[in-house]
């Protein structure tokens, strides 16, 4: 699947290849969380501990050459799998071994917090997201099942060109299917697929996401001044699809993105607030729930999910592991936990930057458990004395767990 540049390439920007088509690379917030310094918006929305995430992909090949992609087009692009198909627990067990190799350096870092770097051996949960179309790999629902197997929670995330796939898929703790522009012309200039009936299957994608019992996700990848536009026919799609979710999120000028679009393309986090409140008054099913300022992203549930108590957005992986081993039907309804922040804070990250400073030194006093930290959100993760899950807890609401 690689040519000798492309995977030379790969590995000069930290990935490490595993096999012939998979490769896994440390997410910034799994460096960011075994430092103190706060985990990303997976946690504040669902739950999952940054420090035990592995992100990685089964395909780095992809049908589309988006222009908010970070890949340069070195990269390979094709619509049919076509190479040799790696063993699922060739896989599994190589990426793994990666993963805690690219992680090792920590173990005697002087900054990084000793309990969130012993957690990150054990991996919890895992993004099929990192780069390429993931969920084209043959083998996909074996290596799935292997993760749920041994306890790992599984994120995928599809560029919605592959609708047999997405029907065939076994259950995934949340699917994701990307949803880049409102049109069918617009769809092209953003995502440059290979696809001529590219907007076909992007439908038919939708239509089969709706059909899932488990939890789904539609993601926009907001570009400002390209597709920030006609919240009314993004909306239409996503009533198609369906999802429990929603993630509006600012395209990032990253990588060689960089060479396709300028810094201006970039929208602020109060931009995507707009364009997302926008985007609700057209989704009477879903409310606005929560934002995460350092990624820039907005999340949007299903009314369903605002319980007697509260939101309940979180996922109780436990509960999710238990169902897939099963062999029984089960829906996302039936792994649920409740979610211990909600809610837009109104202001921008400036303004939150020294109220946070003010109260987080109290807060260090009274705590004197090991504590993770994000300026931007207020978030903090830390381990009671004695227990293995860890607690999550917010400034303005400490009795939160």
């Amino acid at each position: 699947m690689l040519t000798p540049a492309a995977k030379a390439e790969l590995e000069k920007q930290q990935y490490r290849i595993v096999g012939s088509h998979s490769a896994v690379k440390t997410c910034g917030w799994t460096k960011n969380m075994i430092n103190g310094q706060g985990g990303c918006y997976k946690l504040k929305f669902y739950g999952i501990m940054s420090n035990q995430c592995m992100q990685m992909t089964t395909s780095i090949s992809c049908a589309n050459r988006c222009t908010f992609c970070w890949r340069g087009y070195k990269a390979p692009v094709s619509k049919e799998w076509k190479w040799e198909v790696d063993d699922p627990n060739m896989i599994y067990e190589k990426s793994l071994e990666a993963h805690h190799k690219l992680l090792i350096g920590f173990g005697g870092s002087a900054k990084a917090n000793k309990t969130a770097y012993n957690k990150s051996k054990e991996v919890r949960h895992v993004a099929l997201s990192l780069t390429g179309e993931p969920i084209t790999y043959p083998q996909m629902n074996e290596l799935i099942d292997k993760f749920h197997a041994d306890g790992i929670s599984t994120f995928l995330v599809t560029n919605s060109q592959y609708p047999e796939h997405i029907k065939h898929l076994h259950p995934i703790t949340q699917l994701y299917c990307s949803v880049d522009a409102p049109t069918k012309e617009l769809l092209k200039e953003v995502d440059v697929p290979l696809f001529a009936d590219f907007w076909v299957r992007m439908i038919q994608s939708l239509e089969y996401l709706a059909q899932k019992k488990q939890r789904t996700c539609i993601r926009l990848t907001v570009i400002k001044s390209i597709n920030d536009i006609l919240p009314e026919k993004y909306a239409e799609l996503i009533t198609l699809g369906s999802p429990d979710f929603i993630e509006v999120k600012a395209y990032m000028h990253v990588g060689p993105s960089q060479q396709r679009l300028s810094k201006d393309n970039m929208p602020m986090h109060e931009e995507v607030v707009v364009f997302s409140k926008q985007l609700v008054e057209f989704l009477p099913e879903y409310e606005i729930v929560s934002e995460h300022i350092p990624s820039r992203v907005i999340m949007f549930a299903k009314k369903k999910y605002k319980q007697v108590d509260g939101w309940h957005t979180w996922i109780d992986f436990d509960k999710f592991e238990e169902l897939a081993l099963s062999g029984k039907e089960f829906g996302s309804d039936d792994y649920l936990r409740k979610t211990p922040q909600v809610g837009l804070s109104g202001k921008g990250s400036k303004e939150r930057g020294e109220e946070f400073k003010r109260k987080i030194e109290a807060k260090k006093k009274a705590l004197e458990l090991p504590i993770f930290v994000d300026e931007e959100t207020q978030e903090m993760e830390f381990y009671g004395e004695g227990n293995e899950k860890p607690k999550v807890a917010f400034l303005d609401s400490p009795g939160s767990n």
